[in-house]
């Protein structure tokens, strides 16, 4: 099964619930999709660490086969080829590798070659196993990343928790599209709010089952939970605004292997999380 952890933008705690829940479950994997900072690593600090590189397909252009017909051109729909005096030009931080280009050019005169974006990391910590990907710095998307590190664990008995990037763009969208199970985190304010209803919309919009979890909860009035009991969407839990848990967050220390209230927090979460998921994914499957 493979539970995804968002949130509408970043510092919600998204990376200390994905974090804790997976260290709480033995055997478990921990997928960091946060491509372009990614920080699960630092609290886990895999070890065995194997490294592979993530390369992207684009199109080179032989000037001595170009006849200048521009079909390219005209096929391309992110305008990733451009005909100036007289000679093609490809805009690699446009192209998006679809390699049609290449396939209908009349001249033969387009080439594929490799370019690395970035690279994934695989570790262990413990027994859980840390996937972590890292897009190269100024490269425009890191969605072909993504794509690699769940396809990393594609086949995996293990239960998987993805830590999604902040927001709900493409990279959000890449990270739960097979996803089994959502979970939104939220502040207990009004901008809170106003991120959760970001990813609300998307998890609605690919049919994703979903619950939200409030974190820095206090004493007193919560709109993040009035929203959700407005739009029925499921509690999973609340998290305390806990000085103790935010100073084990800041120095890179996995709550539950240093606390056992904290391990008994997230214990009874993860087991809240996974009775809802079960459910849910049961009755998806059924429909």
């Amino acid at each position: 099964m493979k539970i995804a952890v968002l949130s509408g933008k970043g510092g919600t705690g998204k990376t200390l619930l994905s974090v804790n829940l997976a260290a709480s479950l033995k055997n478990s994997i921990y997928v960091d999709c946060d491509v372009e900072e990614p920080n699960g690593h630092l609290f886990f600090k895999p070890k065995e660490l194997e490294n592979k590189e993530v390369s992207i397909s684009i199109p080179q252009v032989d000037l001595f086969q170009c006849k200048g017909c521009r079909t390219c051109v005209d096929f391309c729909r992110f305008n990733a080829l451009a005909y100036i005096k007289n000679k093609i030009y490809v805009l690699e931080d446009l192209c998006h590798s679809c390699g049609g280009c290449i396939l209908f050019c009349p001249e033969k005169a387009l080439l594929e070659k490799s370019k690395t974006i970035g690279y994934i990391q695989i570790g262990q910590s413990e027994s859980n196993k840390v996937l972590t990907g890292i897009l190269n710095t100024g490269e425009a998307s890191g969605v072909p990343i993504v794509k690699e590190l769940l396809q990393q664990c594609k086949n995996s008995g293990e239960l998987i928790f993805i830590d999604c990037p902040p927001g709900s763009a493409c990279l959000v969208m890449e990270s739960i599209k097979d996803a089994d199970y959502c979970i939104l985190t939220a502040e207990p304010t009004l901008f809170g709010v106003h991120n959760l209803s970001m990813v609300y919309e998307l998890v609605k919009l690919l049919e994703k089952p979903h619950g939200v979890v409030l974190n820095k909860c206090l004493e007193g009035i919560n709109p993040t939970e009035d929203f959700c009991r407005i739009n029925k969407i499921n509690i999973l839990g609340k998290i305390p605004f806990d000085k103790d848990l935010g100073q084990l967050n800041s120095n890179a220390l996995i709550a539950v292997r240093e606390n056992p209230t904290y391990a008994a927090l997230f214990d009874k979460l993860l087991g809240r999380i996974l009775k809802e998921a079960s459910y849910e994914t049961t009755i998806n499957f059924k429909r």
